[in-house]
């Protein structure tokens, strides 16, 4: 990977026009919750390829030394913290006793990964629809899709005592995804459902399948 030319610049906000000084003269945004979610409102108001990081560091009242800190780029910013939640999900998993069956296991932790505050829900609705419907973020996201996948095949494979890379667990993995994918789309076409009984209803219907019971 390059080293992004704008990581070398000073940790000064980048001039911001008049209309914007009074905007930034409220605390400055340093969380990845809250730098995610003022970007998450800019992407949807202006457009995420006409928001620059210059828009974003000077919305937020840092400088883009500190943005850097944060995320590597503009196309991480949808994605919130994802490596923590990552990680959780890996750590639930590892505490899954191993007489849970197997298809219930990932369906939990997956129903788990996707549990949000009310107050959340909105964000991560916007973060979902700008991940499945802007070009430049769907090809970026074959990164972080191929991650999750990997914790799913992990446990997989510890699971049935078989290599990481053999073709049950990276099947399971890709299946996984591509029911929370199906299920995204299904909630963001419906305001009146549920993404965490979507996801629940589509693993059923899977493991149901996996075992003849369908």
């Amino acid at each position: 990977m390059t080293l992004d030319a704008d990581r070398l610049e000073a940790d000064a906000p980048a001039p911001a026009p008049e209309s914007q000084r009074a905007r930034m003269g409220r605390a400055p945004v340093t969380t990845h919750g809250d730098l995610s979610h003022l970007a998450l409102s800019l992407f949807l108001e202006r457009g995420f390829d006409k928001t620059t990081v210059d828009d974003i560091v000077q919305a937020a009242g840092i400088g883009r030394r500190t943005f850097f800190r944060y995320f590597a780029s503009k196309n991480d910013l949808p994605w919130g913290d994802f490596d923590r939640l990552l990680d959780e999900m890996r750590a639930h998993l590892e505490a899954v006793p191993d007489d849970i069956p197997l298809m219930d296991a990932l369906r939990e932790a997956v129903v788990d990964f996707n549990r949000f505050p009310e107050e959340e829900l909105t964000f991560h609705r916007e973060r979902m629809w700008l991940l499945l419907n802007v070009p430049s973020l769907v090809a970026h996201s074959t990164l972080r899709y191929a991650s999750w996948r990997q914790v799913i095949a992990e446990y997989v494979a510890r699971r049935l005592g078989v290599g990481v890379d053999s073709l049950t667990p990276q099947a399971i993995a890709w299946s996984c995804l591509g029911l929370c994918l199906a299920a995204y789309e299904q909630w963001l076409a419906h305001d009146d459902v549920d993404l965490l009984e979507l996801l629940d209803a589509s693993f059923r219907r899977l493991a149901a399948a996996y075992t003849g019971d369908a």
